[in-house]
């Protein structure tokens, strides 16, 4: 059994912060890897409202060149196949039926999501444990110390306290920038393996 933290969300595309901030959290939290769970694309059009998406087939391509180098990192493809876009909590548990012992791994701009938007978050704080990753300048422990539902969950989050380098990238920022085709300033802003973002 591989202990890892799954990651899951949109991709749309992956950002140099994605992936650095994802390899810090696994070398804090002595985890052997981390597992990319990119979303449907209905999902993130229809539910997210973003305002666009590049499609299943080109985020999974993205993630799984970017993999190549990197052995800490894997790809699912389980939210993509499925019928329709199954929560976090389903996703965890195919995970261990595939050998991965997962912690939810995610910013810790999600955490005002955490009562209302998502559904099972105390069976999976409970069954698999939360791992949340400072972004921007958030004050973690405040935003929990403030909110009643967080303060239930709290024994089961681990904290980690991002470098701030990469804590300000978004993946907005490049979608805009892709729009507007200045290909050249995407380029800082993802892996390598993605330059010539327009490829996709």
């Amino acid at each position: 059994m591989k202990k890892g933290l799954m990651f899951g969300g949109a991709f749309n595309p992956p950002t140099n912060a994605h992936i650095e901030l994802a390899k810090y959290a696994c070398n804090c939290t002595h985890r052997d890897c981390v597992v990319f769970v990119p979303s449907k694309m209905t999902y993130i059009e229809n539910d997210q409202h973003k305002d666009f998406a590049f499609d299943d087939t080109a985020r999974v391509k993205m993630l799984q060149e970017i993999a190549k180098t990197r052995d800490w990192m894997k790809v699912s493809t389980y939210e993509i196949e499925a019928e329709v876009q199954p929560r976090s909590y389903f996703t965890l548990q195919y995970l261990k039926q595939q050998k991965y012992d997962c912690s939810l791994l995610f910013g810790s701009d999600k955490l005002a999501e955490l009562k209302t938007g998502w559904k099972y978050m105390v069976e999976i704080a409970k069954e698999f444990g939360i791992v949340c990753m400072v972004r921007a300048e958030d004050d973690v422990k405040q935003i929990i110390a403030a909110n009643d539902f967080l303060r239930t969950i709290e024994p089961y989050i681990e904290i980690v306290d991002t470098p701030k380098t990469w804590r300000s990238i978004s993946s907005s920022e490049v979608r805009r920038l892709y729009e507007e085709k200045q290909y050249a300033k995407i380029d800082a802003m993802i892996p390598v393996e993605l330059n010539g973002l327009r490829k996709y």
